[in-house]
C-alpha cells in the first residue's frame, strides 16, 4: 500500500516546487493550492497503522529533497532520521519499506539554476543519492524518479493549454527534458548499485489501442512515451509500473476514449489496462521483474472502486498465471490526497481526510483491500 507523500509548504527556500517549476509567487497553472496536504509528514505514524491494521503488507512514500537538502550542499541530520524512523516504523509493524527519491518535487535551489535540464542536475541527484543511502540501509525497493515519462510531457501539456489546443491524451514527451531524466536515473542508479540497494525506475504504464490507421503512429509515439524509458529501466533490479488506464492511438497521436467512461481524473475507466500493460512490459523486458507501484481509480463512488480495483487485479493475477514476473502491487492511494493541477477533487484514497482536521476516516475499501493482501487472491 502506497501513497503519495504530501509535505506542508515549508518557510523559505525550502518549499518544494511543482515539477514545472513556477515560483510560489507567480500565476499558478493549479486548481487550488496544496496548503498542508494531507499532514503525512507528522501522521506517518497512525498512516503506518491503518496500513498494517488493514491487512496490507507494504507501504510507499517518498523523500522530500528540501527538507534534508534545504540548501544546495546543506544536509539537515533532522531530515535523514525523520525518514529513517519511518523506514523503522514501517519494519516494526511487519510492513515492506518501498521508498521513491524523487516524486515530482525539488528543493527552490534546484529549479532556480536550471533543474534537472541544468548541466549540475545529474550530479546533484546522485549527491542527494549518496546523502539519503543510510535510510535505505534495510529498504528492499528504492525507486529512483517517479513516472519520468509522465514528467516530461508535463511541459508539453502546459504549452497545449496554453494555446488553446485541445488535449485528447498524452503528447509525446520533451526529449530534452526526457534526456535528462534519464541521465539523472542513470547517475542516481550507480550509486544504488554500487552500494548495493535494490533499485528501479517508475513509469507510467498504459494498455495501448489502435485506432484505425494509427498503425504507425502506434509505434513512434509508444517508443517516445514508454520504449525508451524502459530500455533504460531494464538495466536495474526490476521496474515499477503506474497503470491506470489506456492510450487510444489514432493517425495522428492521442485519440479521446468515451467522455462517459471517463474518471475524476480523466481518465478512461478501464480496469483491464493493468493486465495489458504488465504483459507487454514483460514482452519488451522478459528478464526483468515488474512492480507494479500505482494503480487505482478517481472516484466518489467507494463500490465502484472496489469493482475497478478487483477486475484490475482480476487482470493481473491471470497475466501472473500466463508467466509475467510481477513481483508486487501498490495501490494508488492510501489517502484522498492533493493531485497535481487538479487539486483535491480527484479522490482515489482508500481513507478520506477531512480537510480542516486531517482526521482518517477508512472506507470500505482499504478493508476489502487489506483482506485481497491477506488472501493473496482476488
Amino acid at each position: 500500500m502506497g501513497h503519495r507523500h504530501r509535505r506542508p509548504p515549508g518557510r523559505g527556500r525550502q518549499h518544494p516546487e511543482p515539477l514545472l517549476g513556477l515560483g510560489a509567487r507567480r500565476a499558478l497553472p493549479f486548481a487550488e493550492v496544496s496548503g498542508d496536504a494531507c499532514d503525512s509528514y507528522h501522521r506517518w505514524r497512525e498512516d503506518l497503522d491503518l496500513v498494517a491494521g488493514s491487512g496490507l503488507g507494504a507501504y510507499r512514500f517518498s523523500l522530500e529533497w528540501s527538507r534534508i537538502e534545504p540548501e544546495e550542499g546543506e544536509v539537515s541530520r533532522a531530515g535523514l532520521d525523520h525518514y529513517r524512523r519511518m523506514v523503522d516504523g514501517c519494519l516494526e509493524r511487519g510492513l515492506t519499506p518501498m521508498v521513491t527519491l524523487m516524486h515530482f518535487t525539488t528543493p527552490r535551489w534546484f529549479h532556480e539554476d536550471g533543474a534537472w535540464t541544468s548541466a549540475k542536475a545529474a550530479d546533484r541527484f546522485a549527491r542527494f543519492t549518496e546523502t539519503v543511502l543510510p535510510i535505505l540501509a534495510d529498504v528492499p525497493y528504492t525507486i529512483t524518479i517517479n513516472e519520468p515519462n509522465l514528467a516530461s510531457v508535463l511541459p508539453v501539456l502546459g504549452a497545449m493549454a496554453a494555446r488553446g489546443e485541445q488535449i485528447s491524451g498524452l503528447p509525446r514527451p520533451d526529449q530534452r527534458l526526457a534526456d535528462a531524466f534519464l541521465d539523472a536515473h542513470r547517475a542516481s542508479a550507480q550509486v544504488l548499485r554500487g552500494a548495493g540497494v535494490t533499485h528501479g525506475l517508475s513509469l507510467v504504464g498504459q494498455e495501448w489501442i489502435v485506432e484505425d490507421g494509427g498503425d504507425d503512429e502506434m509505434v513512434a509515439h509508444r517508443a517516445a512515451m514508454e520504449d525508451q524509458f524502459l530500455e533504460v529501466a531494464g538495466e536495474g533490479d526490476f521496474v515499477g509500473m503506474q497503470i491506470y488506464s489506456c492510450a487510444r492511438i489514432g493517425p495522428d497521436g492521442p485519440v479521446a476514449g468515451d467522455p462517459d467512461l471517463m474518471t475524476l481524473a480523466h481518465m478512461e475507466y478501464r480496469p483491464g489496462a493493468l493486465g495489458a500493460s504488465v504483459r507487454r512490459v514483460a514482452e519488451v523486458l522478459p528478464d526483468t521483474p515488474i512492480v507494479v507501484t500505482e494503480n487505482g481509480i478517481a472516484t466518489t463512488d467507494d463500490a465502484q472502486r472496489i469493482a475497478f480495483t478487483g477486475e484490475a487485479l482480476g487482470s493481473l493475477a491471470q497475466a501472473i498465471a500466463d508467466g509475467v514476473d510481477v513481483r508486487g502491487y501498490v495501490h494508488w492511494s492510501l489517502l484522498d490526497n492533493f493531485e497535481w493541477f487538479a487539486g483535491y477533487t480527484p479522490t482515489f484514497g482508500l481513507v478520506e481526510v477531512d480537510r480542516q482536521t486531517f482526521v482518517r476516516t477508512p472506507k470500505p475499501s482499504l478493508a476489502w483491500l487489506g483482506g485481497v493482501a491477506q488472501a493473496n487472491a482476488v
